[in-house]
């Protein structure tokens, strides 16, 4: 048996890389089989009458057609039924019908066709032992069945050849994998290659910005007293910090690049919009991870004609980040080398006075796997951008000269000016719904731009102030209501940064809450960081155009109003993340816990099922995908498929696979949303905060909606206590009684009495789950078990004043649900 387990893995393995040869199989054979059986009404002898053995086959080829549609339950068991399909519908049918039909040369011809078949869908183990079992198995029931069993000669005598085809192709397709698999490996070797090398530059800097910050930090003391840094040292550390984030950014951009490539994952057209040439190739310059300000120097951006293509922004930033890597790996060899970009004619040229290209590369410069003679690359950068720009409907070559330069030109088709016209009408109509009437506070030392900003925005109508200081600013902050705040970061005397983080500290909520974009000529990846410790909102350089400088001040609208300076987004959440590396938890359960959350952790999918089983309640998970054992596509299958009160628990899919495959299967077992790794902590918080915030998860059956007070109460439960007649008395007693506990827990609450609160939400928990009161048993449980569980009081100070709101929306509910009730009895 061990041998038949070995030969049926090999089958599976042969047909674990999603080719559809069986499926397509399946489908010919359900119209084949019956097609040529009527063939025989053809032929002045009729033939063996097979139709039976043709009506099996042809079922179980629908079977093999119809593989979309099996049941979920039974797809693991597809590749071991088109096993058994293959043997049945080839070697065995055709040798059967041979010998009962006499042989003849037809015959050959059908058991040759099947031959082939059965070559093209089996490795060369299984295609041996398939033909042996079939063609003998068809031999022994061809004589059980066929009385005077007759060998026909001719075919016998073709046995031989059979054996041939066999031996030949299986040989054939056992050299050919060979050398498939010897190309696989050296493609990744090259591609491990090429990220290990790509990877190992930004790696090195930020393992030399840590030597730094360690040399800028404080000399070490087993003082409790603080050591505030100089300026100097606070500036030196948020210089370094900004230069690692931009080197983590450009490996994750190499990555990035490298993978959509490889997977060769399609642009997808229909998320193209108008984008303005000038503005997206400077991003570009003001995204890429240099290594140095003396490499960014060396960079200039000329834009004679700025013009709009229609494309993917991301794509063409990736574009230009592999021209300029490309650039910079070979400009080494000239220090006095140059880059420069050139906006023009529908056209951005990209010239590097380095040591140029010779002739015979430049042909198949463009070819996947063709690195120019680049050491360690895979050549796949060149084979994207010219991918990238034929989906934009453009070109992309290259023109060098030894010695000289190297110029690639981006060439773009035209873009029909109404659509222009009309994009740029959508995006001013889109601003000005979102800042129509709202009140900006413009903060700048230079009286001129002031007036270009204010110019720029009339078009928007809102109601804008201007200061000259960032003293000013907290003047006019303190006498009136701003909805945004457009803050330029370089002032004298209490520059952008002093005014934000005065403004976050502030008590007064109506500053708490604007909004305040940074606006400043400041490098963009340091200025950036700085904004966003300063508590800001969002970012936009100088100098900046209209509709970018719109859309800036937009976004910062849409982004949610802080809860404080504090603030924690996940305060009184429980998230369960589970994740096989120790270090991956570590790190994101250090960010939820950050963010107020109680986080519990699992090393796998079947932690996860048992933490679940455990009976405490969690709000959501945080799930790898990969992880050994039970993963998390199995776990989260076995959650929405439990019938637990937990099934519908929100899941957020974590995986360092980007492609659209993965995010399906995620979508297909129910997870809400896929998140790719290395995951930023923002971003986590912003889902986190959508999946469990107000927004209630579907109702689970036994609990109903009603018109009065939606959601809060177990209807089913209240049913029965009408059935018995205690539904009168459960008003008169219950209520009562919940509203005195709402009152003692409040008075506990209020004198730091612990262990009374404790008794106290006890009792309101079993009472309120008593009476039916669904909402608010769930709300009690969430604050009484951590307090158990850890001894200590919830994070969120306002939790007592929550109960008590959701106790008298209960209060309310439970009488109009009596109300109606004895409306019922009446009628």
């Amino acid at each position: 048996m061990t041998w038949l387990r070995s030969m049926f893995e090999h089958f599976r393995a042969y047909h674990s890389h999603g080719r559809a040869y069986i499926e397509y199989t399946g489908m010919v054979g359900v119209a084949a089989f019956p097609l040529f059986y009527l063939l025989r009404f053809t032929k002045s002898l009729p033939p063996y009458d097979d139709l039976w053995l043709r009506v099996l086959a042809m079922l179980i080829c629908a079977g093999l057609a119809t593989r979309r549609y099996w049941p979920e339950r039974l797809k693991p068991y597809y590749i071991a039924y088109s096993y058994g399909a293959l043997l049945y519908c080839l070697p065995f049918f055709f040798t059967f019908t041979a010998l009962a039909n006499g042989g003849g040369v037809v015959a050959v011809a059908n058991t040759m066709m099947a031959t082939f078949l059965l070559i093209l869908l089996t490795d060369w183990r299984n295609t041996i032992v398939t033909f042996v079992i079939g063609t003998v198995g068809a031999a022994l029931l061809y004589a059980a069945l066929v009385p005077n069993p007759v060998v026909p000669m001719d075919y016998a005598a073709r046995l031989p050849i059979l054996v041939l085809v066999i031996i030949g192709g299986s040989l054939f397709k056992f050299v050919e994998k060979q050398a498939e698999a010897e190309k696989i490996k050296r493609t990744y070797r090259a591609l491990a290659g090429s990220i290990a090398h790509e990877m190992r530059n930004p790696l090195s800097q930020i393992r030399n910005n840590l030597d730094r910050i360690q040399r800028a930090l404080p000399q070490p003391t087993t003082s409790l007293e603080p050591q505030p840094l100089s300026a100097v040292q606070a500036d030196a550390l948020y210089r370094l910090l900004a230069e690692s984030e931009l080197a983590v950014n450009r490996g994750l951009q190499v990555i990035a690049m490298t993978l959509d490539e490889v997977s060769a994952k399609p642009i997808d057209s229909r998320d193209f919009r108008l984008l303005s040439a000038a503005e997206a190739t400077r991003k570009a310059v003001e995204e890429y991870g240099w290594d140095s300000m003396d490499e960014r120097s060396k960079v200039d951006v000329h834009v004679i004609d700025d013009f709009t293509f229609r494309g993917d922004e991301t794509a063409y930033l990736f574009v230009l980040f592999n021209l300029i890597k490309n650039a910079f790996h070979y400009m080494t060899l000239k220090p006095d080398a140059t880059l420069s970009f050139v906006v023009e004619g529908r056209q951005v040229r990209v010239r590097d006075s380095g040591p140029g290209i010779a002739p015979e590369l430049q042909a198949e410069l463009f070819e996947p796997f063709n690195s120019a003679g680049k050491s360690g690359g895979t050549g796949l950068g060149l084979a994207y951008c010219r991918r990238v720009m034929r989906s934009f409907g453009g070109e992309i070559d290259c023109e060098s000269v030894v010695g000289e330069y190297t110029v690639f030109t981006l060439r773009f088709p035209p873009v029909n000016e109404e659509a222009t016209l009309a994009q740029r009408q959508a995006t001013h109509d889109a601003a000005h719904a979102a800042l129509h009437g709202k009140h900006l506070l413009i903060v700048d030392d230079d009286a001129m731009q002031r007036m270009i900003t204010r110019h720029k925005l009339q078009p928007l109508q809102m109601s804008v102030d201007e200061a000259e200081s960032g003293r000013r600013a907290l003047e006019l902050l303190a006498t009136r209501h701003y909805d945004l705040v457009l803050l330029d970061l370089n002032m004298p005397v209490l520059d952008g940064y002093g005014v934000a983080q005065r403004i976050r500290a502030a008590q007064d909520p109506r500053h708490r809450n604007v909004r305040i974009v940074a606006h400043t000529s400041e490098p963009a990846h340091l200025a950036a960081v700085k904004a966003r410790k300063a508590g800001m909102d969002g970012f936009v350089g100088k100098p900046c155009a209209q509709l970018p400088l719109m859309q800036a001040l937009q976004s910062a609208m849409a982004t949610p109003a802080r809860l404080g300076h504090d603030a924690a987004p996940l305060a009184g959440r429980r998230i369960l993340l589970a994740d096989d590396s120790a270090a991956n938890r570590k790190a994101v359960a250090a960010y939820l816990r950050h963010a107020g959350a109680q986080v519990g952790e699992a090393a796998h999918g079947q932690a996860v099922l048992d933490l679940l089983h455990s009976g405490g309640e969690w709000q959501a998970i945080v799930m790898d995908l990969n992880m050994p054992g039970m993963g998390g596509l199995e776990a989260a299958r076995a959650i929405r498929t439990s019938g637990a009160a937990w099934r519908d628990i929100p899941i957020v899919a974590v995986t360092a696979y980007s492609d659209a495959e993965t995010a399906a299967a995620a979508r297909q077992v129910g997870m809400d949303e896929i998140l790719t790794k290395p995951v930023e902590a923002g971003v986590l918080f912003a889902k986190l905060g959508q999946l469990t915030g107000d927004r209630q998860r579907a109702p689970s059956s036994h609990t109903a909606q009603v018109q009065q007070g939606e959601e809060l109460l177990d209807v089913d439960r209240l049913a029965s206590y009408c059935r018995i007649g205690m539904l009168e008395e459960l008003l008169n007693e219950f209520l009562p009684e919940i509203g005195r506990l709402v009152d003692r827990l409040d008075q506990s609450h209020a004198q730091r009495d612990f262990q009374s609160s404790l008794d106290t939400l006890h009792s309101l928990l079993g009472m309120s789950g008593e009476a039916g009161a669904t909402a608010l048993y769930h709300l009690v449980r969430r604050v009484y078990v951590p307090m158990v569980e850890q001894r200590n009081w919830p994070s969120a100070s306002d939790w007592v004043e929550h109960i008590r709101a959701l106790a008298g929306r209960t209060e309310e509910a439970l009488r109009a649900y009596g109300v109606q009730q004895t409306a019922v009895k009446a009628g």
